[in-house]
C-alpha cells in the first residue's frame, strides 16, 4: 500500500476488528471465526464509495475508525451516523487510536443522542451506565450536536456484549 495514511487507518481498524472478536469470544486462538456465517462476527466493511457504509460492521453499531493526531470528534460523529443510516444499522460512533497504546485503550465516540438510546435500551440510568463503562461527557458550546460521551474500547466491547444480551432472543 503507497500511501502510509491509508496503510495505518487500514491497521487501526483491523486491530479494533480482532480485539473486539477475540474480546466477544467470536474467534478461535489462530484468530478464525468459530461460526463464519455469524451476524455476530465484527467484520471491516468493503469501501462503498459516496453512499460509504462504516469501516467496521458490528451490530448493532458502524464503527468509523480514526488513527490520526489531531481529533475532530464533532466532525467525526456527523459521519458515523450517516454511514450508520447507509448501513441500515441504528447506531454510528468513532473510535480514536490513542497515540502509543493498544486497541483496548482506543477512544470509543458515542453522539449524545446515541449514548440516550443505548443506555435506553439497557435499561440503565446515567449515572449507572457512566459508573459501569467509564463514561465521559464533552460538552461543546450550547449545540447539543457537538457534545459526546467517550469510553475506552475496552469498555466498548463490554457494553457490545452487554447490549446484543438484552437483544437476545431466549431459546
Amino acid at each position: 500500500m503507497s500511501n502510509p495514511n491509508k496503510a495505518r487507518g487500514t491497521a487501526w481498524e483491523s486491530s479494533v476488528r480482532d480485539y473486539l472478536n477475540r474480546h466477544l469470544g467470536l474467534v478461535d486462538p489462530d484468530g478464525r471465526f468459530l461460526h463464519p456465517a455469524s451476524a455476530d462476527n465484527v467484520r471491516r466493511a468493503a469501501q462503498e464509495g459516496a453512499r460509504d457504509v462504516g469501516d467496521i460492521h458490528c451490530h448493532p453499531f458502524i464503527l468509523e475508525c480514526k488513527d490520526v493526531k489531531s481529533p475532530a470528534v464533532p466532525t467525526w460523529l456527523r459521519q458515523a451516523v450517516t454511514e450508520a443510516g447507509h448501513a441500515g444499522y441504528p447506531f454510528g460512533v468513532v473510535v480514536h487510536k490513542r497515540r502509543g497504546a493498544g486497541a483496548s485503550s482506543g477512544r470509543v465516540h458515542f453522539p449524545i443522542s446515541t449514548w440516550t438510546a443505548v443506555r435506553d435500551t439497557l435499561g440503565m440510568p446515567v449515572d449507572d451506565a457512566a459508573g459501569l463503562y467509564g463514561a465521559v461527557y464533552s460538552a461543546r458550546g450550547t449545540d447539543t450536536n457537538r457534545w459526546y460521551v467517550t469510553i475506552s474500547l475496552a469498555d466498548f466491547a463490554d457494553l457490545l456484549a452487554d447490549i446484543r444480551g438484552a437483544h437476545r432472543v431466549p431459546s
